[in-house]
């Protein structure tokens, strides 16, 4: 009599996360500078490889190890084992943009107001402050320009995203950086024209209304607490989803005197390090002013500074 067959291995189920690779591959290579095509020609496969990778097809190990190095990271960052290490906004951005399209909630400190809470016209006059902040002039101007319309693409991105999806956000805005942000204005250096410097005070005087009149209807995807105390020097944003929390922790600016060029901005998914953030935020939120109470704090500070 035959021997039974023996049972067939259970399938292997491989622990990494491949769309999320794909996503970081994309993100870093923005954040570089280079074209789909120039990481192809670098590593010797198709445009089309390329595209597959950041769309979360599996990768031979030894092209993550020539990608990781191309790219100036490590592949445990590639792999999402430790801290992702972001040295450019513009990979930054995009790595945001990437996590709050995955994300039902986001917890978030961007100095002084979260961007996704800003009115249509604030990527107008971002544009001019980043122009104005950067020091590079002369024949860099079109590349100036090009990098920064790229990254307000993805901000654009982001921005309609939220509208149309509308993820819950929980938004901690620090009082004493409102109040500069209106004394300062909407500029992305001091020594401007007095009618442009009248006229950028004005627009962010308009934001704080924005965010007061948000806080008065209370709209059900939008919670803001205005917090009276010393804020964190840098900027978060905890990104939840039934999958992960993940937590990007920022230097960039953009508020007045922006900044997009100098510090170095992690990306986590660290228990300890979103459990942490979790409790300041909450600790925050606990103390802060918050629906027309929170709006009235907005009105008194426009009304005090004139």
């Amino acid at each position: 009599m035959a021997a039974d067959p023996a049972p067939a291995p259970p399938a292997f189920r491989t622990s990494i996360d491949y769309a999320s690779l794909g996503n970081r591959l994309r993100a870093y290579r923005i954040g570089a500078s280079l074209q789909a095509e120039d990481v192809a020609e670098r590593l010797g496969i198709s445009r089309a490889v390329v595209y597959r990778m950041e769309k979360g097809e599996i990768v031979k190990i030894e092209t993550l190890e020539r990608l990781a190095t191309l790219l100036e990271t490590s592949l445990a960052s590639l792999l999402g084992v430790e801290v992702e290490y972001h040295a450019s906004a513009l990979g930054l951005f995009e790595r945001m943009r990437q996590l709050e399209e995955a994300s039902d909630r986001i917890l978030a400190h961007f100095e002084p107001i979260s961007l996704l809470l800003t009115s249509e016209d604030y990527l107008g006059h971002l544009r001019d402050m980043l122009m104005e902040a950067s020091p590079l002039s002369g024949g860099q101007d079109d590349a100036k320009g090009r990098e920064i319309d790229q990254m307000l693409g993805i901000m654009a991105e982001r921005k309609a995203f939220f509208e149309r999806r509308k993820p819950q956000i929980v938004s901690l805005i620090g009082l004493r950086e409102l109040e500069r942000f209106v004394h300062t204005g909407l500029v992305g250096r001091i020594d401007l024209p007095d009618e442009v410097r009248a006229r950028r005070v004005q627009a962010a005087r308009r934001e704080v209304e924005r965010i007061a009149d948000l806080m008065d209807s209370e709209p059900f995807h939008v919670q803001i607490g205005l917090i009276d105390d010393a804020m964190p020097a840098s900027t978060f944003q905890l990104f939840s989803s039934p999958r992960q929390a993940v937590l990007a922790v920022s230097p960039f600016r953009l508020g007045e005197l922006p900044n997009v060029r100098n510090g170095i901005a992690t990306v986590t998914a660290s228990p300890e390090a979103v459990r942490m953030y979790e409790a300041l935020i909450a600790r925050l939120w606990k103390s802060a002013y918050k629906g027309p109470s929170g709006a009235r704090h907005l009105r008194q500070l426009l009304e005090r500074i004139r």
